[in-house]
C-alpha cells in the first residue's frame, strides 16, 4: 500500500442487490485519482483507496447520480490488518519458562470508529433508490410499486370498459414504473456500464411494447418492482443483523463527579470517567470494575447464557447486564471505541473484502450478462430470418431472454451468506475479516495451538493442598496470610483459593522476601517461611516419603510451595496454569472431523507434557517463536492447511507463517486486529464453531448457486420452447434473488451445527 493513498468510507443507501454494488464499483474505480474500490451491498458502505488530491465531491455526485444516497462517515477508513504485525512489533512478549505472565493488551490505542449511523445525508434526490429501514411502503420505492400497481389495475379496468384504449392504458401504466427504471439504466450506461438489469428491463418492456404486448409489458415492470421492492427489505433485514448490535448500549449513563451522580448521554464518556450501574441496567461502556461485586450478563454479545460473576479490577463490555449489585465501573474505552463499536466496524469492513468464490462469480457475470444478449440477439433474429420464422414470436422470446439473463440472482449468492454468515458469528464472539478468511477457514485440516492463555487459562491455580502435618486448611490459612497484599501470579492463586473456601486469613508481620528462596513473616506469633522445595530441605531436611511427593506433583507440571512453621514442615500447596474448562472437549471437537491438533508452547517439556497427556494432544515444547514459525511451515510442507491459535500477541512469526491466524482474546484491540479471525470469548471450542460456520457457509453457499442457475435454465428452455413468456421470466430473475437471499438469511440463525 502506497504510503500517500488515503482512504474515505461511504454510507449508500439504496443498494439492494449485487448489480447495485457492481454499478457503483465500475463508475468510482474509473474516475480520477481511484486506486480501488470495495462496495458490500449487504452492509451499505463503500470504501475507497484515493490520492490525497482526488475530488471526493466528485465521487459522491457520481453515486448520487446512478440514483443512490451517499454519506461520507465520520474518520478515514482505516487499512485493515489481515495478519499478524511484524515480527519486530510482538517479539517482545517471551513465552519462555513462567508463560503465563499477563500481557496488557489495553495500551493498544484504536483509532478511527466511522460507524455513525446518524450521518446527514446530502443530496437526496427523491429518486427509486431509498432507504429500505422502516415499513416498506413509506419508502420511495414502495409508493412506486404501489402507483405502478395501482396503474396496472386501473388499466385492466380500462381495457374491460373499453377495450379499444386498453393498449394505450397499458402502455400508460408501464410508463408509471419504467421511466425511473430507464433513467438509472441511462446514468449507468454513461458511467459505462451498459448492462444492467434496468437496462435489460427498458429493452424488453420497450420491445414487448412494440410487438403489441402493452399488457405483458405493464405486468412485467410491475413484477420488476415487487421483485426489487422484496430485495430491498431481505437486503434491509440481511443490514440489520449486525447493526442491531448497537441498540444493546443504553443511551444515558450515570456519571460520578465530584461526589454527586448526575445522567449524561453515554456517547459522551471519556476514558477514565467513574460510572454507576445499578441492578438490571445495561453497562453504558467497556470498563473496569471499581467497586462492587455482580453477575454479568453476557449473553447479548457472546450468545453465553450462564452470568459470569465479576469484581473490582475485571473486564465488562458495553452492552451486557448487571444482575444484582450496584457497580462503580471506570471506563477504559470511548463510545465510539467499545467493542459493540469495533466488532460492527470490523464486521462491516469485512463484508468488503470479497471471497475467492465471489471474485470468480464477478469474473463469471462479466461474460454471463452480455453472452445472454448475443444469445437473446440470435434467439430473436436467426430463426425469422433463416427459417422463416414469425417475428414477433421469436422477438417476444428473446425479449424474455434478455429478463433471464441478469445475473443479480448468482452474484448475490455468495455475499449475502457471507454477510449473514459474518453477522452470525460476530454475535457468538467469532470474528473473522472477510470473506477470504471465513472461506478458508472451511478448508483447515490442522491446527496448531499455544498453551498459555490459549489451551489454559493464562494463569496458575492452586490444585492441591498437602499435608504434612498440619490440617489442610491450615496449610492454605498460614500461606495466604503471607501472601495478603502480593501481586505475584501465584501469590494471587494462592489467595483465590483461600478466597473460594472461605478462609479467615490472619494478619501477617515483619514480612520479608527473601529472594529466589520465598517469604517469612510472623504470623499469631510463629515464624512461618513458605519456600520452594530446595530453600525448605535446606532449613529442614524433607523425608524421602515428602521428597517423593513432591517430585511426582513436580512430574504433572506443577509449581509446589512448602510452608514451615518454626523448624516444622506443615505442608505443602501445589499449583498450576490449568486448561480452560472446554479445551478438552474442544479438541475432541476438531479431532472428531479429522483436524490435527498440536500444542506450540515455550514452556518447558515437563510442564508442557502434562497438560498435553491432559488434553491428550501432540506437544511441542520449549520453542522459541522462530521453532513455531518453522513447526507451522513443516505442517504445510506436508500439504496440511494449517490454522495458528494465539494470544493474539505473542507466536507473530508463526501466526504470520500459518494459512488462518486465529486470536484468543477477551475484546482487546489487540484480539480484533492483529490476526485473520478472533475468538473473543477464549473458548477453545469455538476454533471448532468457527470452522463448521464456515462449512456452513460454503454450503449455503452451493445451493444458493444451484437455485441461481437451475432456475435460469428452466425458464431458458421453457421460454425458447414457448412455453413461458415475459413474466416468467421476470420471476426467474427477481423471484431467484428473492430465493437466494432468503437462503442466505437462514445462517443468521446458525447455532453452531454445520
Amino acid at each position: 500500500m502506497a504510503a500517500s493513498a488515503a482512504h474515505s468510507r461511504y454510507r449508500i443507501e439504496g443498494m439492494d442487490c449485487a448489480g447495485c454494488a457492481t454499478k457503483i464499483d465500475t463508475a468510482v474505480r474509473r474516475m480520477p485519482g481511484v486506486e480501488d474500490v470495495n462496495v458490500s451491498v449487504t452492509a451499505g458502505t463503500m470504501t475507497v483507496k484515493h490520492t490525497p488530491q482526488s475530488d471526493l465531491d466528485a465521487i459522491e455526485r457520481k453515486v448520487i447520480g446512478l440514483g443512490y444516497t451517499v454519506a461520507q462517515l465520520k474518520g478515514k477508513a482505516q487499512p485493515r490488518a489481515m495478519a499478524a504485525p511484524d515480527v519486530a512489533e510482538k517479539n517482545e512478549h517471551d513465552h519462555e519458562g513462567h508463560e503465563h505472565a499477563g500481557h496488557d493488551h489495553a495500551s493498544h490505542e484504536h483509532a478511527g470508529a466511522d460507524h455513525d449511523d446518524d450521518e446527514e445525508v446530502a443530496g437526496l434526490h427523491g429518486h427509486d433508490h431509498t432507504p429500505t429501514s422502516g415499513p416498506w411502503w413509506n419508502s420511495a420505492k414502495g409508493r412506486l410499486t404501489i402507483a405502478s400497481g395501482v396503474a396496472l389495475v386501473a388499466a385492466f379496468a380500462v381495457h374491460y370498459i373499453w377495450p379499444a384504449t386498453g393498449n394505450w392504458a397499458f402502455i400508460a401504466a408501464m410508463l408509471v414504473g419504467l421511466v425511473p427504471i430507464a433513467r438509472r439504466a441511462a446514468m449507468a450506461t454513461l458511467a459505462g456500464i451498459p448492462f444492467t438489469i434496468e437496462m435489460l428491463m427498458t429493452i424488453a418492456a420497450a420491445g414487448a411494447v412494440i410487438i403489441g404486448a402493452g399488457e405483458e409489458a405493464a405486468t412485467v415492470v410491475f413484477l420488476f418492482l415487487v421483485g426489487e421492492l422484496l430485495e430491498g427489505v431481505a437486503a434491509g433485514k440481511a443490514r440489520s443483523s449486525i447493526q442491531a448490535l448497537t441498540t444493546l448500549v443504553p443511551k444515558t449513563a450515570f456519571i460520578e463527579e465530584d461526589g454527586q451522580t448526575r445522567e449524561v448521554p453515554a456517547e459522551s464518556l471519556e476514558v477514565g470517567a467513574m460510572i454507576l450501574v445499578r441492578p438490571g441496567d445495561r453497562i453504558p461502556a467497556d470498563g473496569e470494575i471499581a467497586g462492587g461485586e455482580s453477575a454479568i450478563d453476557e449473553s447479548p454479545v457472546s450468545g453465553e447464557s450462564v452470568p459470569v460473576r465479576k469484581g473490582a479490577g475485571d473486564k465488562v463490555f458495553a452492552g451486557t447486564i448487571n444482575g444484582d449489585a450496584v457497580l462503580r465501573i471506570k471506563v477504559t474505552a470511548a463510545a465510539a471505541d467499545n467493542t459493540i463499536a469495533r466488532v460492527v466496524k470490523l464486521v462491516e469492513e469485512a463484508q468488503e473484502s470479497k471471497a475467492p468464490t465471489e471474485r470468480f462469480i464477478d469474473r463469471f457475470s462479466r461474460w454471463y450478462t452480455p453472452g445472454v444478449v448475443v444469445v437473446a440477439a440470435l434467439v430473436a433474429v436467426v430463426p425469422p430470418v433463416l427459417f422463416g420464422g414469425a417475428w414477433n414470436e421469436w422477438i417476444y422470446k428473446g425479449l424474455a431472454l434478455l429478463l433471464i439473463g441478469c445475473p443479480c440472482a448468482l452474484v448475490i449468492s455468495v455475499p449475502a451468506a457471507i454477510a449473514a454468515s459474518l453477522s452470525a458469528g460476530a454475535k457468538r464472539g467469532l470474528l473473522m475479516k472477510g470473506g477470504v478468511v471465513l472461506e478458508g477457514l472451511g478448508k483447515i485440516t490442522a491446527v496448531a495451538l499455544d498453551k498459555t492463555g490459549t489451551l489454559t487459562l493464562g494463569k496458575p491455580q492452586v490444585t492441591d493442598v498437602i499435608s504434612f502435618g498440619r490440617p489442610e486448611a491450615e496449610v492454605l490459612r498460614l500461606a495466604a496470610a503471607l501472601e495478603t497484599g502480593s501481586s505475584h501470579p501465584l501469590a494471587l492463586a494462592i489467595l483465590a483459593k483461600a478466597a473460594a473456601d472461605k478462609v479467615k486469613v490472619p494478619a501477617a508481620s515483619k514480612a520479608q522476601a527473601l529472594g529466589g528462596k520465598g517469604v517469612k513473616a510472623t504470623v499469631e506469633g510463629a515464624e512461618i517461611f513458605l519456600a520452594s522445595p530446595q530453600a525448605a530441605n535446606e532449613a529442614v531436611k524433607l523425608s524421602a516419603d515428602q521428597s517423593a511427593e513432591i517430585a511426582a506433583l513436580n512430574d504433572q507440571g506443577k509449581t509446589v510451595s512448602i510452608v514451615l512453621v518454626g523448624n516444622e514442615i506443615a505442608g505443602a500447596i501445589a499449583m498450576r496454569d490449568e486448561p480452560r474448562p472446554d479445551a478438552l472437549a474442544g479438541l475432541k471437537a476438531l479431532t472428531d472431523c479429522g483436524i490435527k491438533t498440536v500444542m506450540l508452547t515455550g514452556d518447558n517439556k515437563r510442564t508442557a507434557a502434562a497438560i498435553g497427556q491432559q488434553l491428550g494432544i501432540e506437544v511441542r515444547a520449549e520453542l522459541l517463536p522462530e521453532d513455531k514459525q518453522r513447526i507451522v511451515g513443516e505442517l504445510k510442507g506436508e500439504g496440511l492447511v494449517v490454522a495458528k491459535v494465539g494470544d493474539g500477541i505473542n507466536d507473530a512469526p508463526a501466526l504470520a507463517a500459518a494459512d488462518i491466524g486465529i486470536a484468543m482474546g477477551g475484546g482487546t484491540d489487540v484480539a480484533l486486529e492483529t490476526a485473520d479471525a478472533a475468538v473473543l470469548h477464549g473458548r477453545v471450542g469455538d476454533v471448532g464453531a468457527m470452522i463448521r460456520l464456515s462449512q456452513a457457509t460454503m454450503a449455503n453457499i452451493k445451493q444458493n448457486i444451484t437455485m441461481a442457475l437451475g432456475l435460469k435454465a428452466v425458464f431458458l428452455v421453457t421460454t425458447i420452447a414457448g412455453i413461458t413468456g415475459l413474466w416468467p421470466a421476470i420471476l426467474a430473475d427477481t423471484g431467484a434473488t428473492v430465493l437466494v437471499t432468503a437462503n442466505a438469511m437462514r445462517l443468521l440463525r446458525w447455532k453452531g451445527g454445520v
